[in-house]
């Protein structure tokens, strides 16, 4: 093949047009493919987030922190849809929790989330999903003997003894305490528990009266409350491992009067009693968290085949009293979805 002299195209314009549009035509080709190769390819997600029940306000909290984890994911990153399915008892049913998890993996959905009613009794199911290459972390209370990959939650322990160390400031550093622990076969209340065992071995002058389990439902969990108070009229101290009875109404009658009150979690309904000062002091949970941070590591794991650097996961505790009261009553806005709706209005 004879190659083309710059004279020889300049006595055949026609020619020389035609090579220039055949070169940009390959030009654009080359710019087209390479286009093509930097497309995102479309990938979808499905992750099951199962918390406690529905009847506890801090799990819808977690329910926004995981919808807004699958918004961020996606716009960070292109072409990829994550979906979030919502799958929690209306009560507290670690059975029924079992069921969730064994429908979602039959599904195939890529991970699940899980807030263990009964780790014991969720093991199994865990490992079942797991086993069928389903990605499983546990958020708020732990399956600690099962194959999840990550936790994600609070140091039940530190909790435990911060709610007695805040109780004994408040008591005077001494007076009769009784614990308030919701369900017995809970994993993270149980360690909230021993928290407030090992704090109260601090204050010799403060005694143990007994613990107090219940379902975790508010009406029950003041009943009981207010019965154990009525009954006991020595108790000066409530370490309430959990804000159950606090999520209603004047649950605090007779009550208040004798007892000072620490709790753990910081919904807006507990702050209204800090501040009334029937409450002096709440230890507050990373609750939008729990969904939020779940669903960053099921990503991750997925998608990156990335582990967080350690198995268990907890976040800063943080204490409410009169002096800030305000300030994470606002946050509780967004944790629950307020002010999004707010916005749209």
């Amino acid at each position: 093949m004879c190659c083309l002299t710059t004279s020889a195209l300049s006595r055949h314009p026609f020619l020389s047009l035609s090579l220039a549009a055949a070169a940009a035509t390959a030009l654009l080709v080359g710019v087209g493919a390479r286009a093509d190769s930097a497309a995102p390819e479309a990938k979808t997600y499905e992750f099951g987030v199962i918390a406690k029940s529905q009847s506890n306000p801090v799990f819808q909290a977690a329910r926004t922190g995981a919808m807004d984890a699958a918004k961020d994911l996606e716009k960070k990153n292109p072409g990829v849809t994550v979906k979030i399915n919502w799958r929690t008892p209306n009560n507290e049913d670690a059975q029924q929790q079992a069921q969730f998890v064994e429908q979602l993996a039959s599904q195939n959905v890529d991970g699940i989330a899980i807030s263990c009613t009964d780790g014991k009794v969720l093991k199994s199911a865990i490992d079942s999903a797991v086993g069928k290459g389903v990605e499983v972390v546990t958020f708020d209370s732990d399956s600690p003997e099962s194959k999840r990959f990550a936790y994600y939650g609070i140091n039940d322990v530190e909790a435990g003894k911060t709610v007695m160390k805040e109780l004994a400031k408040a008591m005077g550093d001494k007076g009769v305490v009784a614990i308030l622990g919701g369900n017995a076969n809970a994993t993270n209340l149980q360690a909230r528990i021993k928290g407030v065992e090992e704090e109260l071995k601090n204050h010799p002058n403060i005694k143990l009266k007994d613990k107090y389990y219940h379902p975790e439902t508010a009406a029950e969990a003041a009943q009981k409350v207010q019965s154990v108070q009525n009954a006991n009229p020595d108790i000066t101290g409530w370490a309430m491992v959990g804000g159950w009875p606090l999520f209603t109404k004047n649950a605090l009658d007779g009550v208040h009067q004798h007892a000072k009150v620490v709790s753990v979690d910081h919904l807006p309904e507990q702050i209204t009693y800090v501040k009334n000062g029937q409450v002096q002091a709440l230890v507050g949970q990373d609750c939008y968290g729990w969904g939020y941070q779940s669903v960053m590591m099921l990503f991750d794991k997925v998608h990156s085949n990335k582990k967080p650097a350690s198995v268990i996961n907890n976040f800063d505790l943080k204490i409410v009293t009169t002096a800030n009261a305000d300030e994470y009553a606002g946050l509780w806005d967004k944790w629950l979805g307020k002010k999004k709706e707010e916005d749209k209005k």
